[in-house]
């Protein structure tokens, strides 16, 4: 098999990213296997409407993780990714920290600037331009990595006012939980580069070879070092080009294109139904394989 190797040196990650359409007890059943297959994480995503099919049912986010979390013992969990749109920073926080305790410890707290307008136009919730959208998502992060830091946070930003908030238990995880944070362009990305564990975007793997490069100079420009950075692909089959769970060769194809464009981690759409089984054959005799088959980091 042809070694796969990460953005340097960061280890092979795959997550799988469920559906919310499903019945509750189909989806902790779901959950509990995906842990037992060796899955290094799972997540729910945050909508009021599934955008692929808004007439559908589909279930609120943070509460379905908080219920999934407390049915799994290994898997990092999270929500890929929090819509700033939705609700306040602070009660993000406070959502953040109570599924930390839940899960032992194992939240990925994931947060984006919000994107899918249909739904914020059906619900009546407001949905700023562009320069505003980002400004927001930079006072949101900030607060955030404060609050979780600290025992008392004042913020006296535009859009987020925080005066001496107590901020009570602390996370497990410290000084925080691991932050992932949605991006796609320079001005995101400059966020990404000085506040992010985890950057996470979508696309080709020209579009993501890019970002790669843009965070790389983004990171230079905030004095981190790029590989403190895992970088994380959420993917789907239509998106990149073939489906990774047809069998265990296309999945060898598809991830290897992302890692040459520095690619570590790969959090994946569960397969339909039909497609289980072969997601199950290369979870059990593909993946730990090409987790070994990793580059060493000096000592």
């Amino acid at each position: 098999m042809a070694g796969v190797r990460g953005s340097a040196g960061q280890p092979f990650r795959v997550g799988v990213v469920t559906d919310q359409n499903l019945p509750w007890h189909v989806l902790a059943d779901q959950w509990m296997r995906y842990e037992a297959l060796g899955f290094d994480s799972a997540w729910v995503c945050d909508h009021y409407q599934q955008p692929s099919r808004p007439d559908g049912p589909y279930f609120e986010g943070w509460t379905l993780l908080a219920a999934l979390a407390a049915r799994t013992t290994r898997l990092r969990v999270g929500v890929l990714v929090s819509s700033n749109t939705f609700r306040h920073p602070a009660l993000l926080a406070k959502q953040a920290v109570t599924v930390d305790h839940i899960s032992g410890g194992r939240l990925e707290l994931g947060l984006g600037a919000g994107w899918y307008v249909p739904e914020h136009t059906r619900f009546g919730i407001p949905f700023p331009e562009p320069p505003e959208l980002v400004a927001r998502f930079r006072e949101a992060v900030e607060v955030i990595d404060s609050l979780l830091r600290q025992d008392v946070t004042t913020y006296p930003g535009t859009y987020n006012q925080i005066s001496e908030a107590t901020f009570r238990p602390a996370p497990l995880q410290r000084p925080r939980p691991p932050l992932t944070l949605g991006a796609h362009r320079r001005r995101m990305l400059r966020v990404v580069a000085e506040y992010a564990d985890r950057w996470n975007s979508h696309g080709s793997v020209s579009e993501m070879a890019e970002r790669n490069r843009i965070l790389d100079e983004q990171c230079a420009v905030a004095g981190r070092e790029p590989t403190a950075i895992i970088r994380s692909l959420y993917g789907w089959a239509s998106q990149m080009g073939a489906d990774p769970w047809a069998s265990p060769d296309a999945f060898q194809e598809v991830i290897g294109r992302y890692r040459e464009a520095g690619v570590s981690e790969f959090l994946l759409d569960a397969p339909s139904p039909a497609g289980v089984a072969m997601m199950e054959r290369i979870m059990i005799d593909l993946v730990p394989a090409m987790r070994a088959d990793q580059p060493r980091t000096p000592a």
